[in-house]
């Protein structure tokens, strides 16, 4: 397993009227996260939100290119980003905390329970389940690699794990005391990772990954 300190490349916030930060998603513009009773819109250049949406938001957010899913207690809210209507329950196995949408489908991040569900965005029925050894909060897919965040008292990291064995892969570890509640890549080298109470929104530096050589072509034999 790799393990390093994790690389904080920006803080946002506190933000007025939110007293924590809870589900992080990501759109390719702005960054949504959720505050209890609202979803809110961040501008990640300018640090500022622009835009919010009353609606019950608990814990973990996701994005799936046209919609908002948001996790409110046991079940999960399809938003409209747009109308800020919700269009839509599922619902929640078990509650969770955090919330990714991948291949098709709704991952689902479970805190004490220490699972992370595949699950059917239309019916919230369950179709795998991948065990961590860590409390999860916040969960996000890039590039096929599968991160999540952990809280366990006051120690908190940003973990990459094996989707199939949910081995863990790479480890960056969270200043003491900062937590890590909502989890959500940039789709390139950014983690932005949810601070809990504190109010606060943290960008992380994901690592880079070492090009792959050139793969070289023996020359086929010639045919008779």
């Amino acid at each position: 397993m790799n393990r390093s300190a994790a690389e904080i490349l920006r803080e946002y916030g506190p933000f007025p009227g939110v007293d924590g930060v809870h589900g992080v998603s990501y759109d390719g513009q702005h960054v949504w996260f959720a505050s209890g009773d609202k979803l809110n819109a961040l501008d990640p250049v300018s640090g500022k939100t622009v835009r919010s949406i009353d609606v019950a938001a608990h814990a973990g957010t996701a994005y799936d290119g046209r919609h908002l899913f948001q996790l409110a207690e046991d079940r999960i809210q399809k938003i409209d980003p747009k109308t800020g209507r919700v269009l839509a329950t599922i619902p929640a196995p078990g509650g969770g905390s955090g919330l990714a949408w991948a291949e098709g489908t709704l991952w689902l991040g479970q805190y004490r329970d220490r699972k992370i569900l595949q699950i059917d965005p239309q019916t919230g029925t369950t179709l795998r389940t991948i065990e961590s050894n860590r409390f999860v909060t916040g969960v996000t897919w890039v590039d096929g690699e599968l991160w999540h965040g952990t809280w366990e008292a006051d120690e908190s990291d940003v973990r990459r794990i094996d989707p199939q064995t949910g081995e863990v892969l790479e480890r960056l570890d969270m200043p003491p005391g900062t937590g890590v509640s909502g989890l959500e890549s940039d789709g390139a080298d950014q983690l932005f990772c949810g601070g809990g109470k504190t109010g606060k929104l943290r960008a992380v530096r994901r690592p880079q990954r070492s090009p792959k050589p050139a793969a070289t072509h023996p020359i086929a034999p010639a045919r008779k």
